[in-house]
């Protein structure tokens, strides 16, 4: 097992951060032998049909004194269809041993994101997005994570899964609270396989979450599952934009509505593989349903045969899954919170499948 870092060493305070550039058509990091250039949303993220947007169409008739309607990506600083198929494999290289090492930066940064038209979000973020990068590795891999606190609060982050004590994330437990301009590296074994996440840890926890401090963890068994035609990761949020106890904003992978103008485009009876994350604060449960379709269910995704077949399921804060599922037959088919106020606050989307 690879040793952690000794301690944390001041770096000069970050002033500003600059996200990677966003990959172009065909260039996404999915999993293994994947190919999703096909699989983009339309072209500069224009609404997939014309006419009045399917999000406000939606929405007209509820929540009076919210807005209504999806925020362009380019206004938003969020995109959450390139995040459903952006998987980082991170830095690679062989140890002595013959293991994969895999190392990334992260950087905690302080970032305003427009979340909802003319509804600004002050968020704290990994690498500049909502959503934190969705870190993918495969089991055993030997894993070494360089994180530094550009933001002007202490920060951590915290990985669901098995490793030491003083890599867990935690304050008062090995390197501890990550104060402002400084870092650690946090390094441990990919295990155990399945759809896990990573989040920051410093109190109070609740505000250190829901301002966006969260990720996917993604560990894919040693030995790889049945291969998937099209894999995507969706994360499920909320948006509290007034100080309060509850949220006034709902989302998947970051921005509130958009699926519904910009669906997520797969094949008719290809194989849809769905990392489903639940990172929601301020409300104890959330849930995913797909219209005229069922999906096989593997919960945390540590197993390989699933749970239950079925279209709706429920997770509390932290629980996560594995969806898989064929459509087979072309259309549009809704899938949203299958709890009406999280629904109409802009947890609902589309798929849109085409005739293969």
């Amino acid at each position: 097992m690879l040793s952690g870092a000794a301690a944390f060493a001041a770096v000069p305070a970050l002033s500003a951060f600059t996200a990677p550039e966003p990959k172009g058509p065909g260039e996404t990091s999915g999993p293994e032998g994947m190919n999703h250039g096909a699989m983009q949303p339309p072209a500069a993220n224009k609404p997939a049909n014309a006419g009045t947007p399917a999000s406000v169409a939606m929405t007209q008739a509820g929540h009076a004194g919210f807005p209504t309607g999806s925020v362009p990506v380019e206004r938003a600083g969020i995109d959450p269809s390139s995040i459903l198929r952006d998987f980082d494999r991170g830095k690679t290289s062989t140890l002595p041993d013959g293991r994969t090492l895999r190392e990334w930066d992260i950087v905690a940064v302080d970032k305003d994101f427009e979340i909802a038209p003319g509804v600004t979000f002050p968020g704290w973020s990994y690498n500049g997005r909502i959503p934190g990068p969705s870190l993918w590795a495969r089991e055993g891999d030997a894993l070494r994570i360089n994180f530094t606190n550009a933001g002007a609060h202490p920060h951590t982050m915290h990985f669901h899964g098995v490793h030491r004590a003083e890599m867990d994330g935690t304050p008062g437990i090995g390197p501890g609270s990550i104060s402002p301009g400084q870092s650690f590296t946090y390094e441990f074994n990919a295990t155990p396989f399945g759809t896990h996440l990573y989040h920051c840890h410093q109190s109070p926890l609740a505000p250190h979450i829901a301002k966006g401090l969260y990720g996917a963890f993604i560990i894919e068994p040693k030995e790889g599952r049945p291969k998937a035609d099209d894999e995507m990761v969706m994360v499920m949020n909320g948006y509290n934009t007034d100080g309060g106890d509850d949220n006034e904003f709902y989302s998947v992978n970051g921005l509130p509505f958009h699926f519904m103008d910009y669906p997520v485009q797969v094949k008719q009876n290809e194989l849809v593989r769905i990392h489903l994350i639940n990172v929601l604060e301020y409300d104890p449960i959330n849930s995913f349903h797909v219209h005229g379709n069922f999906f096989h269910y593997y919960p945390t995704g540590t197993m390989l045969t699933p749970s239950e077949y079925t279209d709706t399921i429920s997770q509390v804060q932290g629980q996560r899954g594995m969806l898989e599922l064929r459509f087979p037959y072309p259309g549009k088919y809704m899938f949203h919170a299958h709890k009406t106020e999280f629904a109409e606050l802009g947890w609902m989307g589309f798929f849109e499948v085409s005739a293969s």
